[in-house]
């Protein structure tokens, strides 16, 4: 059965706990990451010929299980490493091995290494790290394990350490921005460059954004990093691609065939999140024209301008590129004026977007995506005439000329739109698909959050400055009070008219709610407590919620065909987007459901389920969820300490709460009400107990330790009373103790075996689905039946939103300041009264 990627997850990142303690997170990736590599490639490559990776004998990961126990465990792992690494064309040496396994002040010395080593190989021997059964589209789901470790350890890394990874939600909007989508063949081919790639998580996010395989270059100063990115790109089906070492400034390594190392090299496209602000780039800086024809030389303790002005240089005439820079590079003055102004008369800047601070590793301060675009620049330039001495009417018009014909920047303020996750900050996946698509269709009808901004706007009124929120007011209007209304009673119409987003779709429920009290001030015409049973039993109110299920009625008659139909050659990335966005087409126009917030829905629901329904699926077929699995756990404590147990089992696809809901609701119905009566004879119980165990109760003097009442003791007493009198008081409390405890214990154990009984019944259940029963519980009461409740969740929220502002208003209001200064008064008198009753006089 192919490998569920959250539980290959899950199993990666457990598998780290073998070497806490020793080192670091930013240390121990290393070797996780290695033995993952070697794994991946023995299982894939070993014994195939041609491969992208020659697998040596000596040099697999067969031969490091051979060495589990050995007392030199270490040095010979480092020796089949180097074999993998040295043998054939693999040009491995300085990538894989990088950690060395026989490191005594990391791995321990003695026993304590061998251990360590041997339990660490185990695990990479489990059946789900068995990739010979994912040759095709698990290699996938290898890669995504692969960034999924490199997020955690980047996590854990800490603020100095975490800064090879770009988090992939970012990686995603630089790898959509800058058109590789739409590249077409040609003979000469494509390429796409980063000069600080990391672990290589960005190019890679760019490349798979072509339409066809192109060229990956990519460059890192940290030799180590830059064999995880190398080892991140043949995980990821591009083993061709280049990754050198060293560092951008002092050494590139990429120069134009021929140039005899003086030209750079040029690229299509460039992605990079280089290292922000960085101090110390000027070290054996060797130049190569990179500052040439900008006014000024990049600040020596300021790397930002340097990283772009090196990007610019490594971009062809029609090259286009997305660079992460810290907002600094927008507004700072001196040397990065001169250089701003230069490139924005260039116009290379296609656009700004502005990001949530806290979103990167290495540091917690916001940052901005530069898209520069070389091809189209000499449109984006100039003005239809002169910027000195105009009038409003000239202004105006060269103001609309320029917006018309794109000669400006597009800029996105989307700092707002984040979840917090942990201590950093996360794009939701509806924020990736709006900052995409707004960019990428240059349109927007929300100012707040996007604008075309025309060059004179930039290069008069605002000097060449590019911050931001100069161009871009994205702060929420203060809620204002009203002052007359406090005094004289009534409701500001100004506040109840910006309701009418709600007032156009439910026109009568604003007559229903209000009347016009005085000028410009309206009174509520009922009860303040019918506010909500009337907008909730509005006919119009209703009737919006009737189109939300239309809607998704539509959805579901578009793409349940093809989810009956999803088989191995379903590709399943370019589904989901294929399914999202009919999703989003279905609720265009929804006024009151943000079709972002949709979006989410659907995203967040594929990325923890759906998408592994469906890859096992697409691999195993529907008959998948004919199967059940034990969930494994570890004993940690014990004789058998380490080794696994069945804590649990569930579906593969299909929950077990889900069968039993539909096929056994008659076994659950008595299972809850025998459940009831248990609990019924429990509060009986624990009420008698109570009462009991007081100064004059029975059950006082058979209280242990832990005032609980004895059953043991009670039932010895109960052998000495027995031929006691019925009526005998004592007798009579501990005999109902006794039956109280009893009926619960046979109540309990009844539940216990009718629970057990159903249990086995849905476990029996799976082999017996027919087909028509597995499409329908799967898709239609589990995919469906989730997707619609995250959506109608949304239409609630909006309308308590909506009831909330009105009740609130309506309380604002309901007392003017007279009537409050009068009954503030009368309560001081009422005060006064009774304390001068008390004795008290002022």
């Amino acid at each position: 059965m192919a490998i569920k990627k959250n539980e290959l997850y899950s199993s990666l990142w457990a598998s780290c706990d073998k070497l806490r303690g020793g080192m670091d997170a930013s240390q121990y990736k290393d070797y996780i990451l290695t033995l993952l590599f070697v794994k991946y490639v023995t299982d894939k490559f070993k014994g195939v010929k041609y491969a992208d990776i020659t697998v040596p004998e000596g040099g697999s990961f067969d031969d490091l299980i051979a060495l589990k126990g050995n007392k030199n465990i270490g040095e010979e792992m480092d020796k089949v490493i180097a074999k993998l690494a040295e043998a054939g064309e693999n040009n491995l040496r300085g990538v894989i091995d990088n950690a060395h396994f026989n490191d005594e002040a990391k791995l321990g010395s003695g026993k304590e290494m061998v251990d360590k080593l041997t339990g660490l190989i185990a695990i990479f021997q489990r059946d789900e790290f068995n990739f010979k059964k994912n040759k095709t589209s698990g290699d996938d789901i290898l890669g995504d394990a692969y960034e999924y470790l490199m997020r955690h350890f980047a996590t854990e890394s800490g603020k100095s350490k975490g800064q090879f990874y770009t988090p992939a939600e970012v990686s995603r909007i630089l790898a959509k921005v800058i058109g590789i989508d739409k590249i077409e063949e040609r003979d000469e081919g494509y390429s796409v460059y980063d000069p600080a790639c990391g672990s290589g998580s960005l190019l890679i996010r760019a490349a798979d954004e072509a339409p066809f395989e192109i060229a990956i270059w990519g460059q890192e100063k940290e030799v180590t990093t830059a064999g995880l990115a190398k080892m991140n790109l043949v995980l990821h089906n591009k083993a061709a691609g280049e990754i050198k070492a060293g560092n951008t400034f002092s050494s590139p390594h990429y120069f134009e065939d021929g140039s005899d190392d003086e030209v750079l090299k040029r690229f299509d496209f460039a992605v990079a999140n280089p290292p922000f602000s960085l101090k110390n780039w000027m070290d054996g800086l060797k130049d190569y024209g990179r500052f040439d024809g900008y006014g000024d030389r990049p600040p020596e303790k300021n790397g930002d301008f340097a990283w772009l002005l090196h990007i610019l240089k490594s971009l062809k005439s029609t090259g286009k590129a997305a660079v992460i820079l810290p907002h600094g590079v927008l507004f700072r003055g001196n040397a990065e004026a001169t250089i701003r102004k230069a490139i924005i008369d260039k116009g290379y800047i296609k656009g700004i977007i502005g990001l949530p601070a806290n979103l990167f590793y290495g540091t917690s301060i916001p940052a901005c995506i530069l898209v520069i675009d070389k091809e189209s620049a000499d449109q984006r330039t100039g003005s239809s005439g002169e910027y000195q001495d105009l009038d409003a009417e000239a202004l105006q018009s060269i103001l609309l000329d320029e917006s018309s014909a794109g000669k400006g920047i597009f800029m996105i303020d989307a700092s707002h739109d984040f979840v917090k996750d942990g201590n950093k900050n996360r794009l939701r996946e509806r924020d990736i698909y709006k900052i995409v698509t707004t960019f990428n269709q240059q349109v927007t009808d929300d100012p707040k959050y996007a604008r075309f901004v025309p060059n004179w706007e930039i290069k008069v009124k605002n000097e060449y400055n590019l911050n931001i929120p100069r161009y871009i007011d994205s702060s929420t209007p203060e809620d204002l009070q009203d002052i007359d209304g406090h005094l004289h009673g009534g409701i500001p119409a100004a506040d109840v008219d910006s309701m009418d987003k709600y007032w156009a779709l439910f026109p009568s429920l604003k007559t229903k709610l209000f009347s016009q009290m005085r000028d410009g001030y309206y009174q509520l015409n009922i009860p303040k407590d019918d506010i909500r049973n009337t907008v909730y039993n509005n006919p119009e109110f209703s009737a919006y919620a009737e189109r939300i299920d239309d809607a998704f009625d539509a959805w579901m008659q578009k793409v349940d065909g093809g989810l009956r139909s999803i088989d191995e050659d379903t590709e399943l990335k370019p589904y989901i987007v294929e399914l999202a966005q009919q999703l989003i087409d279905c609720f265009e126009g929804m006024e009151l459901v943000d079709k972002y917030d949709v979006y989410e829905v659907l995203l967040s629901y594929w990325h923890e389920v759906m998408g592994d329904d469906m890859y096992l699926v697409s691999v195993d077929g529907y008959g998948a969820a004919r199967q059940w699995e034990n969930i494994m756990g570890e004993y940690t404590s014990g004789k058998k300490k380490g080794q696994e147990k069945v804590v649990g089992w569930e579906g593969v696809l299909l929950p077990k709460a889900l069968i039993e809901s539909v096929f056994f609701t008659a076994e659950r119905k008595a299972i809850n009400d025998a459940q009831a009566v248990a609990e019924e004879t429990q509060s009986q119980l624990d009420e008698f107990v109570e009462e009991q165990t007081g100064d004059e109760g029975y059950l006082k003097e058979h209280l242990n330790d832990k005032d609980k009442v004895d059953a043991k003791a009670v039932a010895a007493r109960l052998k000495v009373l027995k031929k006691a009198d019925p009526k005998d008081e004592e007798y009579a409390a501990l005999k109902r103790f006794a039956d109280l405890t009893d009926s619960l214990a046979k109540q309990n154990k009844a539940i216990k075996e009718m629970n057990a009984e159903l249990e086995e019944k849905v476990r029996k259940k799976y082999a017996l689905l027919t087909d028509e029963e597995i499409l329908d519980l799967l898709i239609n009461r589990k995919w469906y039946a989730a997707i619609f409740e995250g959506i109608k969740a949304l239409y609630v929220t909006t309308s308590h939103r909506m009831t909330n502002r009105i009740v609130e208003l309506v309380e604002r209001y309901e007392d003017t300041l007279p009537e409050l200064t009068a009954a503030v008064t009368d309560y001081e008198a009422k005060v006064k009264a009774h304390l001068e009753r008390m004795g008290f006089v002022w």
